[in-house]
């Protein structure tokens, strides 16, 4: 004896709704996971950037070359010892915030075969 056809028909749509929302949900769970641990990725990326600024002092700021020297530190990122050179500025902008004399804080890292300062802030 078969069972109603629209009885079977309820029961496997009730069936495969419960299957969808299930994958919906497992999704929605992954989701929210990936998410907080993206979070959580850029909060750790962010303070190992903070570890690996150099200090330094500015000895040239050259606007029309787009470039600063600075007498610095080991550059620990770049496993460099200390010493004066000069970089390529990633944003012409920063030029503009320092002078010679400056003590300033760095991050250099090389960019198309170039050294180039990434991030640069007035120390403390």
């Amino acid at each position: 004896m078969k069972g109603h056809p629209v009885k079977t028909l309820l029961a496997a749509v009730s069936v495969a709704s419960l299957t969808l929302f299930n994958a919906a949900h497992a999704a929605g769970e992954h989701d929210m996971n990936h998410g907080a641990a993206m979070n959580q990725g850029a909060q750790m990326h962010a303070a190992g950037a903070q570890a690996m600024l150099s200090e330094g002092t500015v000895k040239k700021v050259d606007k029309a070359g787009g470039k600063i020297t600075i007498s610095h530190g080991p550059l620990e990122n770049l496993g460099m010892p200390p010493m004066t050179m000069a970089f390529r500025a990633g944003d012409p902008a920063m030029l503009d915030k320092v002078k010679p004399g400056d003590r300033i804080r760095f991050l250099a890292d090389r960019v198309d075969g170039m050294f180039v300062v990434t991030r640069l802030d007035a120390a403390n």
